[in-house]
């Protein structure tokens, strides 16, 4: 895999059982780059280990006469120069492409998880960590993977030198051979430290990295009631914290910093004076002590790439064991009921009644249906699942089922093009307003219908005076990230206007006009019934413009639908279900009004009795 070929056609299936396991997995991954970087490695360190041989030799030739000796050992230096020139061209190309592409690797994994899991993502794991796990990570990781290459050629090296040493000069090859031991043994108990310190680190790096993207998400919020302030000094602590863990971190790899240099100092001055006693003995030439001292001088090298990789370890194992944990995530209960072996036939596409078995909530084919929950979370909870998207930690709460098939059990793409999930809290991607309504559809509903059936005509003249050219055309106006540019309830209506344009055969909305005006969401419900005539839609809200142009209202408490039929009959009859959606706690057993009947009473609060919006619609 070059870069060029990037990203790949498949990442593959990682090893998620632990962060050591996904970071040699990851090595496996690319076995021929790794080996590639490994053969350049050690071609350029052989090149260099050479020079103190080709040294050693001009000045055995230059202190006993043999002068013609000289132009021989030029040419063989000048050949060692080109060699170690192209080995390390080579190196360096071939370990850059090893980092990018295992990065790269990690990064398409990341998006196809989170692209998998949705909305529910957010909810297993922070979205400051999954942030965190996706830019500063994935660096860390593939900094990892592809040092192993080069730590493997400094290996190789560092043994043939020590090898050809003690060969080539046994007493002065012995001393430096036990010298590279001592070293590397004297940091081993050094870099658990190191690591725990660079765990330490990266943990509060995540905490801080969260704080911010959390409180960037909700700064208009924490304008509103006071609250930056707060937020901020929580982050500056954090920073802090991160600032001091780091500095712990640095210092610990100063110390063993240290060590190294003392101890590689201490080495070629046990070599040298050694060497020199035995050059004054008569016992070694004073070209075979010149070869000994290149050498040694050579093997400070290696050694410093040992060092790097025992850094690159302990900052990327904690990054793994992050990363393998989101990678871990799976749509729970996907594949709960799936046989094992055997050919798998080709999934059909679901058609029918929307049925859910925990709450016993039923959709009916080409139907609205309006769903009141008394508890936001459980119809959060509950519009997931309708999607297939299982967020209950019990793994036996059972799956919705379309037309008798289990969601959950379908391939990911056939499930989201059955149904299509817009949760109350929809995300608006940066790009132009043309760019947000160009998502997979059957066609039916163009842009231009769902904006006007989302109510969204405010919206496109903001968005025309806001673009370059006055007058311009709203569809090429640009949004800003998360929409944060646009009001809350112009927000909900673009969502809402995007969700029309899908066009899915089932269509479930979680509170799709919380934040608009009643007399908008009087228009929006009527065009919503309009549009998605003949296609299967669930919303949840309680709001009584809503629910009384519904073709049927199932009402749920505690997760389970204790009650279903039109909304003015619910309310009529169901004391329970009025207080609901009129809001009033005080009145749960009359069913009638101090001066009417039942029938009045559902009549006022179909059309004009108390509305939770109150003119919601925001202007900040």
């Amino acid at each position: 895999m070059q870069i060029r070929d990037l990203p790949y056609p498949d990442p593959g299936v990682p090893d998620v059982r632990s962060g050591f396991r996904l970071l040699v997995w990851l090595w496996r991954a690319q076995l021929g780059g790794q080996a590639k970087s490994l053969a350049w490695g050690t071609l350029h360190m052989a090149a260099i280990a050479s020079f103190p041989v080709v040294v050693g030799m001009a000045v055995e030739a230059a202190t006993t006469g043999f002068g013609e000796r000289l132009v021989p050992v030029g040419a063989l230096t000048a050949a060692l120069g080109l060699v170690v020139m192209v080995g390390d061209t080579m190196l360096h190309r071939t370990a850059v492409t090893n980092w990018i592409t295992a990065a790269a690797r990690v990064q398409q994994l990341l998006a196809r998880r989170t692209a998998e899991l949705g909305a529910t993502l957010t909810r297993r794991v922070a979205a400051g960590e999954v942030v965190a796990v996706s830019t500063g990570d994935i660096e860390k990781i593939g900094w990892f993977v592809e040092s192993v290459s080069r730590f493997g050629a400094a290996l190789l090296s560092t043994v043939g030198v020590c090898a050809a040493l003690t060969v080539y000069e046994p007493l002065l090859g012995g001393v430096v051979t036990l010298g590279v031991v001592v070293l590397v043994l004297a940091v081993l108990p050094l870099l658990p430290p190191a690591t725990r310190r660079a765990d330490a680190q990266r943990a509060k790096a995540g905490r801080a990295t969260e704080l911010a993207a959390d409180t960037v998400a909700g700064l208009r919020v924490l304008r509103g009631i006071g609250g930056e302030e707060l937020f901020l000094d929580r982050y500056r602590k954090a920073s802090q914290e991160t600032r001091r863990a780091a500095v712990r971190t640095a210092r610990m790899w100063s110390l063993i910093d240290a060590v190294q240099v003392v101890l590689q100092g201490l080495l070629l001055l046990s070599v040298l004076w050694f060497g020199t006693r035995l050059a004054l003995e008569g016992r070694v030439a004073v070209g075979e002590l010149v070869t000994v001292y290149g050498a040694v001088t050579f093997l400070l090298f290696p050694l410093r790439l040992f060092q790097e990789v025992a850094m690159a370890y302990s900052f990327s194992k904690p990054s793994a064991r992050r990363a393998a944990r989101v990678l871990a995530l799976r749509r729970e209960g996907a594949g709960r009921h799936a046989g094992g072996g055997g050919d798998t036939e080709e999934p059909r596409e679901p058609h029918g009644d929307l049925y859910d078995p925990a709450s016993g909530l039923i959709a009916p084919t080409g139907a609205l249906t309006a769903v009141v929950c008394g508890d936001p979370d459980t119809a959060g909870r509950l519009a997931e699942r309708l999607g297939g998207h299982a967020v209950d930690s019990d793994p036996e709460v059972p799956s919705a089922l379309l037309g008798g098939v289990a969601l959950d059990e379908l391939p990911l793409e056939t499930a989201r093009a059955a149904v299509l999930v817009q949760d109350k809290d929809p995300v608006l991607l940066s790009g132009t307003l043309g760019e947000l309504l160009d998502v997979p559809s059957s066609g039916a509903v163009t842009a231009r219908q769902a904006l006007d059936a989302a109510q969204c005509g405010d919206v496109l003249d903001a968005l025309a005076r806001s673009t370059a050219d006055p007058g311009g055309e709203p569809m090429e106006a640009r949004i800003t990230e998360r929409g944060r540019s646009l009001s809350g309830g112009q927000r909900q209506r673009l969502a809402l206007a995007r969700s029309l344009v899908a066009d899915p055969r089932v269509l479930v909305l979680d509170e799709p006009t919380s934040a608009v005006d009643s007399h908008t969401e009087a228009r929006i419900a009527e065009a919503l019934r309009r549009v998605r005539a003949g296609r299967t839609t669930v919303v949840f809200s309680s709001s009584p413009l809503l629910l009384d142009r519904a073709d049927r209202v199932a009402f749920v408490r505690d997760g389970t639908v204790v009650a279903t039929g039109t909304h003015r009959g619910l309310l009529a009859r169901e004391p329970e279900y009025r207080a609901v959606v009129t809001r009033d706690t005080t009145d749960t057993t009359d069913t009638t009004g101090a001066d009417g009947t039942a029938e009045d009473v559902a009549r006022n609060a179909g059309t004009c009795g108390p509305h939770r919006h109150e003119q919601m619609e925001e202007t900040a």
